[in-house]
């Protein structure tokens, strides 16, 4: 039985009961396993609040507007392993799901987006492993983002670990859009009404909008981008 086998046996009555030192086992594992993930957000958000501090203290204008964290928690892993259909042994789980660690960054403007993430993925010690674009290319339902998966290594006792990292770069409209799709679909159980999906899509495309025209407003007011 694998640690996230035994962690879901444990809410199930059925299930044959485990020692203490089984379960004390089992926890550590998964401790350990999920440590390596809280260092690696930790060592992209130290990158990001460096370039955060050094707008703030040498640069007319600090792009970054919010930066936030999180570590799945293992009930939120095993879910995404059984809807994913995923072996139950870490080393796939290690595979196959590559945002266990998670960074949103929030910008005022989109190019801000596209300026922090070259910033980021320049670094030496960053890799990037894979880009989706819903800026350049919105989903279907208006959602609009630029998530990129990056590697950074993590020296640990034993040795360096490779993790990876998904990181979220949104403008602000985005994020408040963002945030308040995500409340609806949680209301209504993913199955939302055709004619709040369509509203959605209208306030996507108006946020949009929102966004190009404050980004001209900023030109205005301090020139370039």
């Amino acid at each position: 039985m694998t640690p996230l086998d035994t962690v879901a046996a444990l809410g199930r009555t059925a299930a044959p009961p485990l020692s203490p030192d089984q379960i004390r086992a089992v926890r550590q594992e998964i401790q350990r396993f999920l440590l390596q993930y809280e260092f690696g957000l930790r060592e992209i958000e130290t990158k990001l609040t460096i370039l955060r501090d050094e707008f703030l203290e040498l640069h007319d204008y600090n792009p970054i507007e919010h930066i936030s964290s999180r570590v799945k928690s293992p009930d939120s892993l095993l879910d995404k392993v059984a809807r994913k259909g995923i072996a139950r042994d870490l080393d796939s789980i290690r595979a196959e799901i590559t945002d266990i660690a998670g960074v949103r960054l929030t910008c005022a403007f989109k190019s801000d987006v596209y300026r922090l993430f070259g910033l980021l993925t320049r670094q030496d010690d960053v890799s990037v492993l894979r880009v989706r674009d819903y800026i350049a290319h919105p989903k279907p339902n208006g959602y609009q983002s630029l998530h990129a998966v990056v590697e950074i290594p993590v020296f640990l006792s034993s040795g360096s670990v490779s993790v990876p990292v998904e990181v979220q770069f949104r403008t602000v409209a985005m994020d408040f859009w963002a945030s308040l799709e995500h409340k609806i679909y949680y209301k209504y159980d993913a199955d939302v009404p055709e004619s709040l999906t369509a509203e959605l899509r209208e306030a996507a495309a108006t946020a949009a909008e929102l966004d190009e025209r404050m980004a001209r407003l900023h030109r205005q007011v301090h020139g370039g981008g």
